[in-house]
């Protein structure tokens, strides 16, 4: 289905029981909605309707052209916008990647809209700052960020020769199909270059304007993830201050929702039924 938000049209998938608690999924860099696909057949059967939002930049509907448009903040009004449209009056948030700091954020900002998080892959903004300004590891594996936010020359490495580059990061998703599906709507005029607006738009200032969390949080994290290390993830607990749960997946690689649905959708179910 189709949202009209912000004077933006948004792409959402729908599943679920229509009467169930309400479930916003929202997905990170180069994704998009379809990486909930194989986790949220467990979240209908436990009676949770769910909606998995293509985000800005990434529904065709909702692509504006200024850097600026991607900030942090605007994202967050997303979310809450679409929510809105809905007749969503509160959700449990579900967030992976670059969907977990819009997940953060929401929950920091507006905790009356949020009934639980669970936050995948990416900690608190707060505790990624901490990270990059002790952890030398943290730094290596955050310095692809530095080309992201190149303009043409990002679009340049990560396309070329049908997206090779692009491909290559995503390897762990899965099989070549299920690389494909994600690197072919990136090749689409326009898209890359709004979701690495992401990346440009992203400042220190947004970062840390993100508050401490006071609702029943879950963190779940991967020890294979190649762009966030251990002192991220531990530091985590300290901006939450309600209910938190850190769950770590041994053997799992950054793409979560793709290589471990089972253990993330268990995660998630336990975070929303206690």
């Amino acid at each position: 289905m189709r949202i009209e938000a912000r004077g933006l049209m948004f792409d959402v998938r729908t599943g679920g029981p229509e009467d169930g608690e309400p479930v916003l999924l929202l997905h990170g860099f180069p994704q998009h909605a379809g990486e909930w696909d194989a986790v949220t057949p467990a979240l209908h059967a436990a009676g949770l309707r769910t909606y998995a939002l293509d985000q800005r930049g990434y529904s065709p509907g909702a692509r504006p052209e200024a850097v600026e448009a991607y900030r942090i903040p605007e994202l967050v009004a997303d979310a809450a916008a679409v929510l809105d449209a809905l007749g969503v009056t509160t959700a449990h948030l579900v967030g992976h990647d670059w969907g977990a700091i819009v997940a953060w954020g929401l929950a920091a900002a507006h905790p009356e809209r949020v009934r639980t998080l669970t936050a995948v892959s990416v900690p608190h903004p707060a505790a990624m700052g901490h990270a990059l300004a002790t952890d030398p590891r943290q730094k290596a594996k955050s310095a692809y960020m530095a080309l992201f936010r190149m303009p043409g020359k990002a679009e340049k490495v990560l396309l070329a020769m049908r997206g090779a580059a692009l491909r290559r990061l995503l390897r762990g998703v899965g099989d070549a199909a299920t690389v494909d599906r994600y690197a072919e709507p990136m090749r689409e005029p326009g898209a890359l270059t709004a979701a690495l607006n992401w990346y440009r738009a992203m400042s220190g200032s947004d970062m840390k304007a993100v508050g401490p969390v006071a609702v029943p949080t879950t963190y779940v994290w991967s020890e294979k993830d190649v762009a966030i290390g251990r002192t991220a993830a531990e530091a985590c607990a300290a901006h939450v201050t309600g209910d938190y749960r850190f769950v770590v997946l041994p053997g799992v690689s950054h793409w979560i929702p793709d290589e471990a649905p089972g253990p993330l959708a268990e995660a998630i179910l336990a975070r929303v039924r206690p």
